[in-house]
């Protein structure tokens, strides 16, 4: 890095956090915006001085010029902020950085994504339903109504409806086997990118998706001189791709997720059942992609084992 490992020591033994101006570059997410909070500094400002360390170990163990972060956790647990500090605190001492949002790679813009998810869950779930015997027009007009008012993963109706048990875990089959994956994501494509960088290349074409069918571009990005390339993404630990040296994961509960997501009215369907049922995904596949992770920070801003996070996962 900078072909200095003498340069990266040095900013071990005398960083301090830097004060930060109004406006830090962040991800690369067309209308992305971030809001650098006193908590989520402070848990930059703990990941930093261990994430130079963890570099200088790479380093010393790898004849190598580049480093691949990821930063990842549930929906609305400060990942692009962090990630902003990250490369900013990088930046300030010397050391260039550029940070990828992974949420350009999906394959369909967002209501689109939304519009298929929604569509793998409910047709698995009208398929089980059938497959059990248990479908009949009676039934689909109640269905149809629970999907028009949004309510058709609450398990609360099963209580009441034993038969609509079957909907809702077949649909959550479905929406598993889709959510994460390649039929959602171009994970090919990321690992394409992570394997440019390393090479050295000094410029690559990067893709660029907004919310609109016509935002959808690719920018040939200047990687010369950032020897850092951070990612930040719910999927940034992902099985589907490689490359990544440290995965860094920022630990959210479900319930403090939705809180986040409420916080930043990012969604006005937040806590919709279906959001939920999303969450509840999204959270299990960080816990299974969770082992390797160089570094887990708690929502208290406490560095977890791996150990310790299972436990405090297994009591959520």
């Amino acid at each position: 890095m900078q072909s200095n490992l003498e340069c990266l020591i040095e900013c071990q033994q005398c960083w301090k956090a830097p004060e930060i101006p109004d406006n830090i570059p962040h991800g690369d997410m067309p209308g992305d915006k971030i809001r650098v909070t006193e908590e989520l500094k402070k848990k930059a400002d703990i990941i930093f001085p261990e994430l130079l360390e963890r570099i200088k170990l790479l380093l010393e163990q790898e004849n190598r010029e580049k480093v691949v972060i990821a930063v990842c956790g549930g929906s609305g647990v400060g990942k692009s902020t962090i990630a902003s500090l990250l490369a900013f605190y990088f930046n300030h001492v010397g050391i260039g950085s550029y940070i990828l949002s992974g949420d350009n790679y999906p394959h369909r813009i967002p209501k689109y994504n939304d519009a298929e998810r929604l569509r793998i869950y409910r047709e698995a779930g009208l398929k089980g339903l059938i497959r059990e015997n248990k479908y009949s027009h009676e039934r689909y007009e109640k269905i149809r109504q629970w999907q028009i008012e949004g309510i058709d993963a609450d398990n609360a109706l099963t209580e009441k409806y034993p038969w609509f048990s079957s909907y809702i875990a077949s649909g959550k089959r479905a929406l598993e086997g889709y959510l994460g994956t390649n039929h959602e994501i171009g994970f090919d494509e990321v690992e394409e990118i992570v394997s440019l960088f390393k090479k050295g290349t000094n410029a690559i074409w990067l893709k660029r998706m907004g919310r609109n069918e016509e935002d959808l571009w690719y920018e040939h990005v200047d990687f010369s001189g950032h020897p850092v390339l951070i990612i930040e993404w719910t999927h940034a630990n992902s099985d589907y791709y490689h490359g990544v040296d440290i995965p860094i994961l920022l630990n959210s509960t479900p319930e403090e997720t939705l809180e986040y997501r409420r916080a930043r009215s990012r969604d006005g369907a937040a806590d919709s059942p279906f959001t939920m049922l999303v969450l509840e995904i999204e959270q299990e596949l960080l816990k299974q992609q969770a082992y390797k992770a160089k570094i887990i920070l708690s929502k208290q801003g406490e560095f977890l084992s791996l150990n310790q996070y299972r436990a405090l996962m297994m009591k959520s």
